[in-house]
């Protein structure tokens, strides 16, 4: 349940098997809950790492997990499911930090762009200012003929595989 009682969806990861046999004990990325571990995460990171995009989750207890961009979503959650997953860049204003640009882009989980709630409070409980939305929404959906998992751009819901219809609800983990 999300801070206004709603049900938050949560998400199995779809990706390759052999990525997520690959996770092992100690994988999973950088656990943020509060503004105190937000501080010392950001404080040990450099200019050069910060400038880029971090792979998050949000794990099923809702804390916000981080890890380098190139890593693997399902490493980042230790293999578990999680609230959503997707891309995130962080900035400092004033002395306070906030996120420039936040997605739902993960293959690994496929995460609905109705997964923002479960990020905003995660950030929200960091102590970290966001905007009211993903930055970047991907729409993820599974072709129904056959089987492929497809991004949907321009609101074009057609496989880029067979050419079949799309459905328009989110329909990745059957």
């Amino acid at each position: 349940m999300d801070a206004s009682g709603r049900s938050l969806r949560s998400y199995r990861y779809v990706g390759p098997r052999d990525l997520k046999a690959a996770v092992g004990p100690g994988d999973a990325g950088t656990v943020v809950r509060t503004a105190a571990e937000f501080a010392y995460w950001a404080a040990t990171r450099t200019r050069e790492e910060l400038a880029e995009p971090f792979t998050f989750v949000v794990g099923l207890d809702g804390a916000l997990r981080l890890a380098p961009r190139r890593s693997e979503h399902v490493a980042c959650a230790g293999g578990e499911p999680v609230l959503s997953a997707g891309e995130i860049r962080f900035g400092e204003e004033a002395g306070r930090w906030a996120v420039r640009e936040v997605s739902n882009q993960s293959t690994g989980y496929c995460p609905d762009t109705d997964s923002w709630p479960a990020v905003a409070e995660a950030l929200d409980r960091a102590g970290v200012d966001r905007p009211g939305s993903f930055t970047h929404e991907v729409v993820f959906r599974r072709c129904r003929g056959c089987g492929q998992h497809n991004i949907v751009r321009e609101d074009h819901f057609v496989c880029v595989f067979c050419d079949a219809d799309l459905p328009w609800r989110w329909n990745i983990d059957p």
